[in-house]
């Protein structure tokens, strides 16, 4: 892994990355971060390794990465307004990662609800978001970000589904000057949300997605539900037009159908 000097050369940031906590290994970055923010860990605080043993995604789900290839990372914020916009957090992450990838690659990106980026229809990034709340107001989030840069192969379930910036691009990325883009776009973004103001993000956002006035496929463990993605309702919900009305759901796995 990177020391935490050459991580803190390229970063331009006041709050994101101002303690940085790096690990050749670690079973999950959300777990260490969540130690960390339970200990009084200033917001900002990042905890990144090279390795994940027990990396975590939505649903309990592994998350497999190779080692030493791609970015991995979990930040504790600390907003200050109710827990009710923690639905809006995913999405302000989601754009922010997206422009830097942009501004690094060259390659446009797509943005997945609730929480996935994509580019040429596959996935080369999740977020995991945890919080924990005090009588209705946030204690901390810890956003957890895994990014696939120069990974080459995936393979199982991943085939044909998952990717990286190095696969699209042709070419391998370096991960020290992705990751100083990625702080310094979410920081800016930050700027706004921290006060509980989510517009740009989220205007930015369904700039991004191509899922709206779209035929979708939403699972929920057994439950599979047919529509039409209409918006975004105010809490982050996805609203779907089914056959018995207009429903808002707040997770689920959703595929596009075929036109």
């Amino acid at each position: 892994m990177y020391s935490e000097d050459e991580l803190e050369r390229g970063l331009t940031t006041q709050v994101f990355g101002r303690r940085l906590f790096i690990y050749d290994s670690i079973d999950s970055t959300n777990t260490c971060a969540k130690i960390f923010a339970n200990k009084g860990a200033e917001e900002g605080t990042v905890v990144i390794a090279d390795y994940q043993t027990a990396g975590r995604g939505r649903f309990g789900r592994t998350w497999l990465a190779e080692s030493g290839s791609n970015l991995l990372f979990s930040i504790i914020i600390r907003p200050t307004y109710s827990t009710d916009k923690i639905g809006l957090l995913p999405f302000f992450v989601a754009v922010g990662i997206a422009n830097a990838v942009e501004t690094v690659t060259g390659m446009q990106c797509e943005c997945k609800w609730p929480n996935d980026i994509l580019i040429n229809k596959k996935k080369c990034c999740g977020i995991l978001m945890e919080s924990t709340s005090q009588q209705n107001n946030f204690d901390y989030a810890i956003i957890g970000i895994g990014l696939n840069v120069n990974q080459k192969e995936f393979i199982g379930d991943l085939e044909g589904i998952a990717t990286s910036l190095s696969s699209e691009g042709g070419r391998e990325f370096d991960r020290r000057n992705v990751f100083s883009q990625i702080m310094s776009s979410l920081e800016s973004y930050y700027t706004d949300v921290r006060k509980g103001d989510f517009n740009t993000a989220l205007k930015e956002w369904k700039a991004r997605a191509t899922i709206f006035g779209k035929r979708i496929t939403l699972t929920q463990a057994a439950d599979v539900i047919d529509g039409i993605a209409i918006n975004l309702a105010a809490d982050g919900g996805l609203v779907v037009e089914t056959e018995t009305g207009q429903r808002v759901f707040h997770a689920g796995d959703v595929t596009i159908a075929q036109q």
